[in-house]
């Protein structure tokens, strides 16, 4: 159990009585939460909150069984047989055929496999292929390190390429002219949480015959997207944070329709061959996104992950967006109500449609707070250079770990536990 507020927190007008107004608040919102049964699917610490599921999930009670059974039954037992008999050979698109709903595509349009680096660099790739007489790609500047970094290797690699980064919102769309092959952005931003206008930014892409490659990372499970309806054409993005797929799990890859027949990815691994046990000498591609796999599944992690994604299937995603939208606004009401004091300031939007599932808070001594919350049992993470981030993932998280949450952050700043000499080591992990 988490101490009572410290008695220096009675001197500050109202933060014991915000606190208990917002206790009572949040056990009636997790009475009348319709997935609030949903939590009951999960292996939970109840001495811990997991306020980094948009890093790492939480896991599913029935992957447990599921490994088991992979395990000693399909590799043990099974040995290369399973390779038929357990559909090994099926399962990236598999799984990828249950995620194509939280995405907006069809069957048979999503594939699973590689990390999400691997599946950018196949896409851009790809899709430079596709315009040879554009020389262009045009990324956000301020983009998940990865996706810039393998942007930037692409540049190094193709003789003539430049990338050009931008700013988000209208500097991206007017960097959009007709040198441009392709643009590579998230549609949920890593730190703030903001959401790009997807269909107003594929309609300018398409309108100068640029392609658009999505990471999806932070939004697959965590708010609404439609590659399809939004006339999208690339699109990537890890399992391992709202999916629950598990460390390392692997990532996911989409291609239009419209662009399969034309798309090429240069990764010409054999499982992604028209015929990969015909052995033949040359390269064919399989029909479908099947190509855009590489080499041998992972089965132990693909299996881990198709189990998690099970689950999907029964969730109302209106009911999970909803919920989504509302634990962030909770957290941000209460943290101003309580923790403004101590120089807190949030930096993601303040309109629930255009905030992603997780907040960010900047915060002067980030690191040690994030240290200290964790010791607390509230997990949440930091990102340079001072912000404190907490993602809200909707399937298990309750309102009441909100509370719980921002009261330990109270009395992390009030108390100033953060400034512990075990909370300011330097590590390489933050």
């Amino acid at each position: 159990m988490m101490s009572p507020l410290p008695a220096s927190s009675a001197t500050v007008p109202g933060v014991e009585a915000a606190f208990r107004a917002a206790r009572a608040e949040a056990e009636a919102r997790d009475r009348a939460d319709p997935l609030g049964h949903v939590r009951e699917r999960f292996l939970l610490n109840e001495g811990t909150i997991n306020l980094d599921g948009n890093s790492l999930g939480s896991m599913p009670r029935a992957v447990a069984e599921r490994m088991e059974r992979v395990l000693k039954q399909e590799w043990a037992d099974g040995l290369i047989r399973s390779w038929g008999g357990a559909e090994w050979f099926r399962l990236p698109e598999i799984a990828g055929d249950r995620i194509a709903p939280l995405i907006g595509a069809g069957q048979g349009e999503v594939v699973v496999g590689d990390s999400t680096s691997v599946n950018l660099f196949k896409c851009m790739a790809a899709a430079l292929a596709m315009r040879p007489e554009r020389r262009v790609l045009v990324a956000q500047a301020d983009n998940f390190p990865t996706d810039n970094y393998i942007a930037q290797g692409l540049a190094e690699l193709v003789p003539g390429v430049t990338l050009r980064a931008v700013d988000t919102g209208q500097a991206l769309i007017e960097a959009i002219d007709s040198s441009v092959a392709a643009v590579v952005l998230s549609h949920v931003h890593y730190r703030s949480a903001a959401i790009e206008d997807m269909p107003a930014i594929n309609r300018a892409a398409g309108a100068s015959g640029a392609l658009t490659v999505w990471d999806l990372s932070h939004s697959t499970g965590a708010v609404p997207v439609d590659l399809g309806g939004s006339g999208a054409d690339f699109a990537v993005g890890c399992t391992y944070k709202y999916l629950n797929g598990g460390p390392g799990a692997p990532a996911f890859c989409w291609v239009s329709p419209r662009h399969l027949p034309n798309a090429r990815q240069p990764l010409s691994g054999w499982m992604g061959h028209q015929s990969p046990f015909a052995f033949d000498y040359g390269y064919r591609p399989a029909e479908g996104v099947r190509r855009f796999v590489c080499g041998t599944p992972q089965i132990l992690s693909l299996s881990a992950l198709d189990e998690s994604l099970k689950l999907w299937s029964e969730i109302d995603l209106s009911a999970l967006f909803g919920k989504s939208r509302e634990l962030t606004s909770f957290f941000i009401s209460l943290v101003e109500q309580t923790c403004t004091e101590f120089g807190l300031a949030v930096d993601s939007p303040r309109d629930p449609e255009k905030r992603g599932s997780h907040v960010i808070l900047r915060c002067k001594h980030g690191l040690p707070v994030i240290r200290a919350l964790a010791a607390e049992g509230v997990i949440g993470d930091f990102r340079a250079p001072d912000g404190i981030r907490f993602g809200f993932a909707a399937l298990y998280v309750r309102f009441a770990d909100v509370v719980r949450a921002v009261e330990a952050l109270h009395r992390t700043l009030a108390i100033r536990s953060w400034n512990r000499e075990e909370f300011n080591q330097e590590t390489v992990v933050t």
